[in-house]
């Protein structure tokens, strides 16, 4: 379950539970750069490219994942109507941040994150947590021939980018029980959310963010 907090900040009733986790799925009218000095992202180009923040801050590269297990590091993706999705390892305490719009979710961006989670951490999919953030909905995301072909369909099509993703962590191996979806569509919603498709170049960009705890 989701809900919104004092600050403005979508979280997720599961990941709430794990208390060295930090988490949140931000709005219009939250901040999320000035709550964290040590905050990592990168330069998102909708590739399946994953990067590992190793304590770092600032813009760490280009890509679309960033990995991290360091106490007190926050990392974010950036995202304007593209899905986020926070990866929760609750057995080696590490977390990823993933940025998947049409092009990511056609590279398979969330399956090569888990991977990538396993082979930094040694991550078991079957210990990961996955929330999905406020994205487009399939309620308003039309597409043309020429995108809806990558998703196995003809013609212009309604595509549900959040349901493609949790399909992709179903098969690398997450738990169906362990992802937790907001169903909040970032279109429907102007008072809440940017959105790139509503807006085009006024659209600001949503942080999505996840970190562990300092010690």
């Amino acid at each position: 379950m989701f809900y919104c907090d004092s600050r403005h900040i979508y979280r997720s009733t599961e990941l709430d539970a794990l208390p060295w986790l930090i988490h949140g799925f931000g709005t219009r009218r939250s901040c999320i750069p000035a709550l964290f000095e040590n905050l990592a992202t990168v330069r998102q180009v909708h590739s399946d490219s994953c990067i590992s923040a190793d304590g770092r801050s600032g813009v760490l590269g280009q890509g679309d994942a960033l990995l991290e297990d360091a106490p007190g590091a926050v990392i974010a993706v950036k995202t304007a109507d593209c899905v986020p999705i926070l990866l929760v390892d609750e057995r080696n305490r590490a977390v990823a941040a993933v940025h998947a719009g049409w092009r990511g979710t056609v590279a398979r961006i969330a399956l090569r994150a888990v991977q990538a989670m396993s082979r930094r951490f040694s991550t078991d999919p079957r210990d990961l947590h996955a929330a999905i953030g406020p994205a487009i909905g399939a309620c308003c995301y039309e597409v043309g021939p020429e995108v809806a072909t990558q998703f196995g369909l003809e013609g212009r099509s309604h595509i549900d980018l959040a349901a493609a993703n949790r399909a992709q962590l179903i098969e690398s191996g997450v738990t169906a029980e362990r992802i937790y979806a907001s169903n909040l569509c970032t279109m429907c919603r102007p008072e809440e959310f940017h959105s790139f498709r509503r807006d085009r170049q006024a659209a600001g960009r949503l942080y999505s963010f996840a970190g562990i705890a300092a010690r």
